[in-house]
């Protein structure tokens, strides 16, 4: 569902620079029908010349640049279709005037105003017909429960219970209200006939989000009697990358970045410290299945001859295949050439106590249950090979926090370290890249966190680079 999400919003914005390529066009042809300032022959002849093909280019790289910078590809799941037809004509706005400044600059006759007037209407026309036919698609797959969110209600007063009826009552939206928090008070017992479900106090809150897959929680509390408790809340959910949204209020969080969407006339506003969606991240998403799959087909020979000496140098399965914590704590099966004897897990109670690093993972530089070529595999790093499979399938990144076990996971101790699952676990990462098993947890912690505050693609692209010499070097493997 993942990699379906990416690919429909990198299509979405090749479909829009597409329309404004037919827009330009279609622009053109009244002028040069109405006008002989410029005859076919030259239209065409001017086409092919380098400093026009370079003008046009860098033209769509501004029309992208401008469409993203109206959050043409944000969620807009909650925004009502009016606030999202209007950034499409502003932002059309903006690129047909872009298109007039850059007429005057390069002399460009064919831009009149007539070329202007229908470019900016036929892309504005375009643009929103193309973006009503998606919502319609998205609100027919979500009616199908697909694209769903789970949502934690904080507060069981009327404003939580009207918002809750609100997102449920509009099935297109996708959203699921895992139930309500809130203590016991007064008006409870009127909650208790809403027929929501109750599903902890605020002081369980946070052992609820730790233990549960949540994508959102919304404050309905009252602030001004509340304001500590919601504040408690926020800072929760910013620690571990959940979405926040409020009914409304403002925070005085750190780190998230905040926006204001509306439903129905609610104006909620969000925070979100983690990775945005944009076409950032979706180019990511793009070139980590590009690159996996390629490398799948690469290095085929050598995975087969690795499985073919794990299978023959020591007893049971090819592949280690572990139930590991990802996005947002959903959990997934992630897979690696075995490197350890085949009831390595059922030891780990015998040698616990011999662990060589800090906080709740394990690591021994020694470990007596690892093959004699299962530290070949681990020297080498030949034994990650197989998660380009789980990239493949979009449960995790070629770059991001490592994924860990559900028993690291468990023995958690702050919630800031939890941050680190807001984003896709990774093959390789600063932690990686800085000496892996030799630096103590609660650096590898503020590393991925590092990572979450200044990811851009270019980070991706070092962390990459310096890989392979970390890999060949081996420096820090256990």
């Amino acid at each position: 569902m993942a990699l379906k999400r990416r690919l429909l919003l990198s299509a979405l914005k090749l479909s829009d620079l597409l329309i404004m390529v037919v827009a330009f066009a279609a622009a053109t042809l009244p002028v040069l029908h109405e006008s002989r300032a410029v005859s076919f022959a030259e239209f065409f002849a001017m086409r092919v010349k380098v400093q026009n093909f370079l003008i046009f280019s860098a033209m769509l790289l501004f029309w992208h640049i401008l469409l993203c910078a109206f959050r043409l590809y944000a969620s807009h799941r909650l925004s009502s279709r009016n606030e999202e037809l209007g950034r499409i004509l502003k932002a059309t706005f903006c690129a047909t005037a872009a298109v007039g400044i850059a007429a005057l600059l390069f002399r460009i006759t064919m831009v009149t105003s007539t070329f202007l007037v229908i470019f900016w209407a036929l892309s504005g026309f375009l643009l929103i017909t193309s973006r009503l036919g998606l919502r319609s698609l998205l609100s027919q797959v979500r009616l199908h429960g697909r694209n769903l969110r789970d949502i934690v209600i904080v507060g069981t007063n009327s404003r939580g219970v009207d918002f809750a009826r609100k997102i449920q009552s509009k099935l297109n939206l996708g959203y699921r209200v895992l139930g309500f928090a809130d203590q016991p008070w007064e008006g409870l017992e009127q909650f208790r006939e809403s027929r929501y479900r109750l599903i902890c106090t605020l002081d369980d809150l946070p052992h609820f989000l730790r233990s549960n897959a949540v994508d959102e929680v919304l404050i309905a509390l009252p602030l001004r009697s509340f304001h500590d408790v919601a504040s408690r809340i926020a800072t929760l959910c910013e620690e571990q990358g959940i979405i926040l949204r409020t009914l409304p209020n403002i925070f005085d969080l750190r780190r998230s970045r905040s926006w204001t969407e509306d439903l129905e006339g609610d104006s909620l506003i969000t925070h979100h410290n983690g990775i945005l969606e944009g076409w950032p991240l979706a180019l990511k998403r793009i070139l980590d299945f590009s690159i996996a799959l390629a490398l799948l087909i690469f290095l085929l020979p050598i995975m087969l001859v690795t499985a073919l000496l794990v299978k023959l140098t020591s007893h049971g399965p090819v592949f280690f295949v572990q139930k590991r914590v990802g996005l947002h704590k959903r959990e997934f099966y992630v897979y690696k050439f075995r490197s350890m004897v085949a009831d390595a897990e059922k030891k780990m109670s015998e040698i616990e106590h011999l662990n060589q690093v800090t906080g709740p993972v394990f690591k021994m530089t020694h470990d007596p249950r690892i093959t004699p070529l299962g530290k070949f595999l681990r020297k080498t790093s030949l034994d990650e090979l197989p998660q380009l499979l789980n990239v493949v399938k979009g449960e995790m990144s070629l770059v991001g926090p490592r994924p860990l076990p559900v028993r690291d996971y468990k023995g958690f101790s702050e919630d800031w370290q939890r941050r680190r699952f807001s984003v896709r676990p990774g093959i390789t990462c600063l932690w990686q890249i800085s000496g892996r098993s030799s630096i103590p947890f609660e650096r590898w912690m503020e590393l991925d966190l590092q990572y979450i505050d200044k990811w851009s693609l270019w980070l991706d692209l070092q962390i990459l680079a310096r890989t392979i010499p970390a890999v060949l070097k081996g420096s820090g493997a256990a």
